[in-house]
């Protein structure tokens, strides 16, 4: 009788996890559905697995579903499958950095990536094929993103080089570093928006409130591969981060390889914020709200939070892609202040609950 009450917390602690993630997954399922058949022009929920079936080649569409077929394959498909994989990439990479920083209010901008990419896009918009030269005829309209994503990438290589001493990456330098980056950063965009014009001051405004207006089909395997990759990295480093939050003595003694870990996680981190911010612009609270809430709520395993800021933050982002393509229909709301928004007072809230104010 003991030992059978000595197992059962210990099969409720194991559950626990897969029952919070089974729960995020079906979040995101219903999320997903929602952002598919909901908006300004409602799509019928038995055109689904129509079309579907359809797309499969098990059944002709009917042709009371082309139209919905047509809102569906063109439009909100990719809008919702690339809302979804930013949204991961967000969640999981602060999830991450909240746990390498041993902060829970760290989030992915630390490590200078959306500020670099912001810089990067920024000079795209302004200077175009007088900067990028002949790659900007053959980039396209993939000039901007791809600009976004190695601005990114580099802002935070050179926090990284910053913040290494003597082959030690020390997280408090790093921390310092990335505030020099994202200040820099930000210095540099200021003097090129202050030379745009007023066409290309409204085409910044525009891509750094954030949108998925411009969601294409052509940029979701991209996206897949550049935001799920590291996100399942970063999923793969649950236990040496949970070692990390003991210290990094701690966490070498137990068999970590604390430099590698540091960077590794840093490296998928940027990858997969610099994806996301390349194909939607600026994005924020995902990456800071989501992996905070599951904290507070179910502790500070990563093996738990990592996954599950993962799948809400997929969540989180696809509806509130719904709600700034549906509150002021016809017109659109920036994404990313739908996030702020959202995630602002939700985040005070949150504070002053753990404060015991609330």
């Amino acid at each position: 009788m003991h030992l059978a009450r000595v197992q059962a917390p210990a099969r409720r602690i194991r559950r626990g996890p897969a029952l919070v993630l089974a729960g995020g997954t079906l979040l995101l399922l219903a999320a997903m559905a929602a952002g598919l058949l909901l908006g300004p022009a409602a799509v019928s929920p038995a055109a689904l697995p129509a079309v579907l079936a359809d797309a499969l080649g098990l059944a002709p569409l009917p042709e009371a579903f082309r139209r919905d077929a047509a809102i569906l394959g063109v439009i909100r498909a990719p809008r919702v499958l690339l809302a979804a994989l930013v949204g991961a990439g967000l969640g999981a990479a602060g999830a991450a950095m909240q746990g390498l920083f041993r902060n829970p209010l760290a989030d992915p901008g630390l490590i200078g990536v959306s500020a670099g990419a912001a810089l990067a896009a920024v000079a795209a918009i302004v200077f175009g094929a007088g900067l990028f030269g002949l790659a900007a005829g053959a980039l396209g309209l993939w000039l901007l993103p791809a600009a976004a994503f190695l601005g990114g990438l580099g802002a935070t290589l050179l926090m990284a080089r910053l913040g290494t001493i003597g082959g030690v990456t020390g997280v408090a330098t790093l921390l310092l570093a990335g505030v020099a980056v994202n200040a820099l950063a930000g210095a540099l965009t200021g003097l090129l928006v202050f030379t745009a014009d007023d066409r290309q001051v409204r085409d910044i405004t525009f891509w750094t409130l954030g949108s998925l207006a411009g969601a294409r089909w052509a940029q979701v395997p991209v996206a897949a591969a550049l935001i799920g990759l590291p996100v399942l990295g970063l999923v793969a480093l649950a236990r040496p981060l949970d070692a990390l939050l003991l210290g990094e003595a701690e966490a070498f003694h137990l068999g970590q390889r604390v430099e590698v870990v540091k960077r590794v996680a840093v490296s998928l981190a940027a990858i997969a914020v610099a994806a996301g911010v390349a194909f939607t612009g600026l994005i924020g609270f995902v990456g800071l709200v989501v992996p905070h809430l599951l904290r507070l709520g179910f502790g500070a395993s990563h093996r738990l939070v990592l996954p599950g800021s993962a799948l809400l933050g997929a969540a989180l982002l696809v509806l509130a892609d719904l709600a700034a393509r549906s509150l002021a229909a016809p017109a659109e709301l920036p994404v990313g202040v739908v996030t702020a928004l959202i995630g602002a007072p939700f985040f005070l809230w949150l504070l002053r609950r753990r404060a015991g104010l609330a």
